[in-house]
């Protein structure tokens, strides 16, 4: 599923090159454990081949379905990603060199993978909190939901205090 993200560039002359690719809930289901389940997002990447090395600059525009914190339905986030990765080449057998920024490819590679980078900056665009009403704007949270969610809190109402046993009104002067 995953071959359409992956750039032969040995082929290509050295310069600037332009890719684009559409994500959607295809591309999410290939990652087991995403943040992200579905969405609609264009990915434009500019592939720029020097001698020694290839720059990656990604543009990733759209939006991502989540979740919900709070009532649980899910809500759009607009998504609006730049990124740039370096590829660079090497000899030696020992790769370990790759950092968040600067990756490392054998000499005999011929391609590169960019389906795993797409996935990463999408997923760090999600935010740590997933609310889909934003303090001071418009509320969205599903009411229904917010309802029923206090009803099975187990939260006590006043009707349900007032008619409390006395002698757990007795236990409770003990605790002053």
């Amino acid at each position: 599923m995953l071959q359409e993200y992956r750039i032969p560039f040995k082929g290509l002359k050295t310069g600037k090159h332009q890719f684009g690719f559409d994500i959607d809930e295809r591309f999410f289901n290939e990652f087991e454990y995403s943040l992200v389940k579905t969405g609609e997002l264009k990915v434009e990447l500019e592939l720029d081949k020097q001698e020694t090395m290839i720059l990656l600059m990604f543009t990733i525009k759209g939006s991502i379905f989540l979740n919900c914190d709070v009532c649980l339905s899910d809500f759009p986030i607009v998504v609006d990603i730049k990124e740039r990765q370096i590829v660079k080449f090497s000899d030696d057998a020992n790769l370990e060199d790759n950092t968040e920024e600067i990756m490392v490819l054998s000499k005999n590679e011929h391609e590169v993978d960019v389906s795993p980078l797409i996935y990463e900056y999408i997923n760090l665009a999600v935010p740590y909190f997933h609310r889909c009403e934003d303090p001071g704007e418009t509320k969205w949270c599903d009411e229904e939901m917010l309802d029923q969610l206090e009803k099975l809190s187990g939260k006590e109402t006043e009707n349900e205090q007032t008619d409390a046993d006395p002698r757990w009104e007795a236990l409770k002067l003990i605790k002053k």
